[in-house]
């Protein structure tokens, strides 16, 4: 049996979860919009498993968010992580500078 799930359900239930603080609002909202377009263009009907979302996918505020995690020198631009993994982008920003902060999450790798 499955269960039909909005943006609002899918965001909760990260609260549900005690995950609630791994994804800001608007970041839960695009993280739904992106797996539902994956379903819709595969096909394939996912299971919502929150805590493989919260493995699989990472949040950042900022590019020196980022740059914690990995090397400054091997991504000098947006184009060079979406080279490397998914990237969604959860606010719009006026180009693909490093310097310029933007909030977005990428796919582990």
């Amino acid at each position: 049996m499955k269960k039909t799930i909005n943006e609002y359900d899918f965001a909760n239930e990260f609260e549900a979860m005690n995950r609630g603080d791994q994804f800001s609002w608007d970041a839960k909202i695009k993280l739904f919009e992106h797996l539902t377009e994956y379903e819709e263009e595969t096909g394939e009907e996912l299971e919502l498993d929150v805590i493989a979302i919260c493995c699989e996918y990472c949040e950042y505020a900022s590019f020196e968010e980022f740059f914690a995690d990995y090397d400054r020198e091997k991504y000098q631009s947006m184009e060079d992580i979406e080279a490397k993994t998914e990237v969604i982008k959860v606010e719009e920003y006026l180009n693909d500078e490093m310097e310029e902060d933007c909030r977005f999450i990428i796919r582990g790798f």
